[in-house]
């Protein structure tokens, strides 16, 4: 059975972005260090045209082969005008707004979000899936997340974007491993205790 990964960057008090989804006050701790981690241990989940400016489009997947993002997460590339910003993943959007998908080969999920995860995570592959946000998607999915990669960065925003937009629920899971960084960053990776 493949694992549902949650991937997500957050402030030290929990938050994936202020209270408008905005996370890119965490992009200016991505230093070299950091990015050399990226690129080796998760480079399937830098987006593509980011993975072509660094000049590593051609790397492989290490984990990954399928990315699920909400519709908020998904409209940070729209507005940039990039309408496949995972082009190296299978990629699916979840939202009941988006009626129809902007390119071919993003599918958009409409409705019973966590029956298609679980037909996803039943497929024969030597690949997890990828859910890289938002917090309400996150928050629909609990309980079939199976790990959380926290990139956690130094910053404190005192409000913002949870990290599951939901209500109150109590899940358990285990810290499997704890990276630190020089600029302060940490990545903890938990499995779900079942």
């Amino acid at each position: 059975m493949r694992k549902l990964t949650y991937y997500i960057a957050c402030s030290l008090d929990g938050f994936i972005g202020d209270p408008g989804g905005d996370g890119t006050a965490m992009m200016r701790l991505l230093d070299e260090e950091f990015l050399d981690f990226l690129k080796t241990e998760y480079p399937e989940t830098i987006p593509t045209h980011g993975r072509r400016a660094m000049g590593i489009d051609d790397l492989p997947n290490k984990r990954f082969d399928t990315v699920i993002q909400g519709r908020g997460s998904y409209d940070l590339a729209l507005d940039e005008g990039i309408t496949s910003p995972y082009a190296h993943l299978r990629e699916y959007v979840a939202s009941s707004t988006l009626k129809e998908s902007p390119d071919p080969s993003v599918e958009i999920i409409a409705d019973d979000l966590a029956g298609k995860v679980r037909e996803l995570k039943a497929e024969d592959s030597g690949f997890d899936i990828y859910l890289c946000g938002g917090s309400q998607v996150a928050g629909e999915l609990r309980d079939e997340i199976d790990e959380l990669v926290i990139k956690t960065y130094p910053l404190v925003y005192g409000a913002g974007m949870p990290m599951f937009g939901s209500g109150f629920a109590i899940s358990e899971f285990a810290l499997e491993s704890v990276r630190t960084f020089g600029n302060g960053a940490l990545v903890r990776t938990y499995s779900r205790k079942r």
